[in-house]
């Protein structure tokens, strides 16, 4: 990985692509990561004279960004879950549960966002399963294994032999959103690219996708600045 130097020194992410034609820049919003992308053939070093080139701008750009510490789940805290803001209060009995406008936690405080997220997890998985599973009976295909990360580069993924990963903040989300990014990693299942033909199935399985994309683009960052651990 090459780092620009000065102070601070940036880490920078190569990444070849077949579909790039130029050399470009990126630093993400989430968690200020910095990609350089470059065409497949393109020489390494012409893309460092490219960076040193835009030196002036990543700087810039970088210190700009919000700070990403986040915000800390604890009791008292209102948190998103399936779109809907919950307030975090204690609670009898064992399990974590919605009532009324309430995400009652059992136990002790000090670890209740620890519980939470792992409800949470619990939640998520549950309806990506059913999301993905209705999807591939549309598209006639199946798929092999579903995992749940806390991915903060994307919202999920789709290997070539079928395999979905999903991140899990996305159950923090509106279902339809949710459902958006299931019905397009299946989509993948019959187009392992991001052409015409494979946005034609996305359209074909949900037709509002780019409504759904557009929120998760308008209020995605504010998912993944909520801290539910050290």
């Amino acid at each position: 990985m090459p780092v620009l130097p000065g102070n601070p020194p940036v880490e920078v992410h190569l990444r070849r692509s077949a579909r790039a034609r130029r050399f470009s820049l990126r630093v993400s919003r989430l968690d200020g990561k910095v990609t350089l992308t470059l065409p497949q053939r393109a020489r390494e070093r012409e893309a460092l004279g490219f960076l040193m080139a835009q030196e002036d701008w990543l700087r810039t750009t970088l210190a700009g960004m919000p700070e990403a510490a986040g915000a800390r789940v604890a009791l008292g805290t209102t948190l998103p879950v399936e779109g809907v803001p919950l307030c975090l209060e204690p609670g009898p009995g064992r399990s974590v549960r919605v009532d009324g406008g309430r995400l009652l936690v059992p136990g002790d405080p000090a670890v209740a966002a620890v519980r939470v997220a792992a409800w949470l997890k619990t939640l998520a998985r549950d309806r990506l399963a059913t999301a993905s599973t209705r999807y591939a009976g549309l598209v006639g295909r199946g798929y092999l294994q579903l995992t749940l990360r806390d991915t903060r580069s994307r919202w999920g993924s789709c290997s070539p032999d079928g395999r979905l990963m999903y991140s899990w903040r996305l159950i923090l989300a509106p279902p339809s959103v949710l459902d958006y990014v299931a019905a397009h990693e299946v989509a993948h299942l019959v187009e392992m690219n991001h052409s015409p033909a494979y946005w034609q199935v996305v359209s074909d399985i949900c037709p509002d996708w780019r409504r759904e994309r557009a929120w998760l683009r308008a209020h995605g960052e504010d998912l993944h600045r909520l801290r539910f651990g050290d």
